[in-house]
């Protein structure tokens, strides 16, 4: 194959394009131009093998490079990965041998069956399949979750047996290759289609994917290799995580059938909430409520935050909606640095419950800054009022 053609062009992409933009331009061509689906087109063939080579070479950095600089003679005498340039496929296995091609975006198996080629081939070896993930839910204080703690958690699931050794046969026995699939823990299916022979391959029903057989199976776990248990962690908790946080604890969910991984464990985390301050990211929130003599006169009060004792200062003519941040007193920054803010907001207070004296000071106050205030209450219906005080 002559190596002459603009390997972007070919493609049908930009010289800015990206590997994803790439790969999406060499997706669709290898589709169209697969030999299996062009059986009796040696143009079509040829017209593969280039757009692959172009591939291979402008998805490697450093050969994309070289290609850019010197264009195709960078290339000549060798394809792609290095390979002679009889075999455009790197290594590949020729135009219908595209497995390792096809894992770098169909996941293990190419467009026309597994591994891209019309018979196929298994992408890895057979093996118990691994443990579900379990979740749980772990509740904590405010000031745990603020602070961070190590908190025990119990949950029931499935455990590696200790009779058999996890194995699911019966002690003094071993499993057998599986009858069914013959060991490779999968069954093959060949169908035709307009594009040549297809096929697909899904997990052996009758061993599960293993590739092995329990012929006598142990008494404690019927054959499964695990058996339910009440298993405790250690949590350790971060400081800083919010109530709803999820915390994954790996390999600590159910063990896998038959010696298979164990899965992970979520666990919820659910916060309760604190008597006095509300949670806003960060930051924590308290109203503080001052009396109208205290707003008025200025008054100075130990407050309690989460993690020390302040002496708080209101200066003379203190108003409701005033807001005082103590930096530093909030909640650490989730796997970071630093804490958020305590802002505490101020209402002021009126008296409802004035008794004659308090009220009559009140008025003289009011007369001495000249304001005008209602009357003062007299006669039946001031008696009948305040009786229902």
């Amino acid at each position: 194959m002559a190596v002459t053609e603009d390997f972007y062009a070919l493609l049908g992409v930009d010289k800015q394009a990206n590997e994803d933009e790439l790969k999406k331009a060499y997706r669709k061509l290898a589709r169209e131009l697969h030999p299996d689906a062009n059986p009796d087109d040696p143009a079509a063939e040829e017209r593969f093998k280039a757009v692959t080579l172009a591939y291979e070479t402008l998805r490697d950095p450093e050969r994309r490079r070289k290609y850019d600089m010197f264009g195709p003679e960078a290339i000549r005498g060798t394809g792609a990965g290095g390979t002679p340039q009889g075999d455009p496929f790197g290594g590949f296995g020729g135009a219908s041998g595209l497995g390792d091609l096809f894992d770098a975006f169909f996941g293990g198996a190419g467009p026309f069956g597994a591994g891209g080629s019309p018979a196929g081939r298994r992408g890895g070896r057979p093996g118990p399949p691994p443990g579900e993930d379990n979740e749980a839910v772990l509740d904590l204080d405010f000031a745990d979750a603020v602070f961070g703690a190590e908190r025990e958690i119990s949950v029931r699931i499935p455990v590696a047996c200790a009779t058999c050794g996890a194995s699911g046969a019966r002690p003094g026995t071993t499993a057998s290759t599986c009858g069914t699939c013959g060991g490779t823990g999968e069954l093959r299916r060949v169908r035709q289609s307009i594009l040549g022979q297809m096929v697909t391959a899904s997990p052996c029903i009758r061993c599960g994917g293993t590739g092995q057989e329990i012929t006598s199976p142990c008494s404690e776990c019927r054959g499964q290799g695990r058996r339910m248990e009440e298993r405790s962690f250690m949590v350790e908790v971060p400081a800083g995580v919010d109530n709803g946080s999820t915390l994954r604890l790996p390999g600590r969910g159910a063990a896998g059938p038959r010696g298979g991984p164990a899965g992970d464990l979520f666990v919820h985390l659910r916060v309760h909430p604190h008597a006095r301050l509300e949670r806003s990211g960060n930051d924590l929130h308290h109203e503080l409520h001052l009396a109208m003599t205290q707003a008025s006169l200025g008054v100075t009060m130990p407050f309690e935050t989460l993690d020390s004792t302040e002496e708080l200062t209101f200066p003379p003519g203190t108003q409701t909606g005033q807001v005082m941040r103590l930096r530093g007193k909030g909640v650490p920054v989730l796997q970071g640095r630093g804490r958020g803010d305590l802002l505490i907001s101020v209402v002021v207070e009126v008296p409802t419950d004035l008794t004659k004296e308090q009220e009559e000071l009140l008025r003289q106050l009011a007369a001495q800054r000249n304001e005008t205030v209602a009357p003062q209450e007299a006669g039946l219906f001031s008696k009948i009022r305040h009786a229902f005080k």
